[in-house]
């Protein structure tokens, strides 16, 4: 076996570092060609990721001309630690206000502590109303996945 094979994760192991990750820095294309690099919050949704962005960012810019996006998720402090998927993925533009509303509570609640499904305090709804109009929801679904785990490894290399 490969020392590669031997380090990649299992689509199980996959789903359960995303959902105990809280970054992903997506790469979209910019105006120029070049890669325009941002990290979000984001929650796992399906087998992969969904968040919200500002309808007039840059990313969002990029994204309506060309909805596709690398994803990275990484950790580990050290090479026998490290761990990370990246993933290229077409992007899902998600634009009704009612949508992106919940898309908000999903990923606050997230950061909160929150469980799906805990009850919206009210303060939460508010702001997150208040701030859908103003953004889009972005669904990140995996076309190709690489994945890495060193621990896997026992310290050696």
């Amino acid at each position: 076996m490969s020392r590669r094979d031997q380090i990649r994760m299992t689509e199980d192991e996959v789903r359960d570092y995303l959902a105990g990750q809280k970054v992903i820095n997506v790469a979209s294309i910019g105006p120029n060609g070049r890669p325009h690099l941002a990290p979000l919050w984001y929650y796992p949704h399906e087998n992969g990721v969904a968040t919200w962005t500002y309808r007039t960012s840059q990313k969002a810019k990029n994204l309506y001309r060309l909805p596709q996006a690398t994803v990275l998720v990484e950790d580990g402090d050290s090479y026998e630690r490290l761990r990370g998927v990246s993933f290229e993925a077409d992007v899902e533009i998600v634009e009704d206000t009612a949508e992106v509303t919940q898309m908000g509570i999903a990923l606050m609640q997230r950061y909160a502590g929150a469980k799906p499904g805990d009850p919206v305090p009210d303060e939460l709804a508010t702001f997150i109303g208040g701030q859908a109009p103003k953004r889009i929801g972005l669904i990140l679904r995996p076309t190709k996945t690489a994945s890495w785990d060193h621990t896997k490894l026992g310290g050696t290399y």
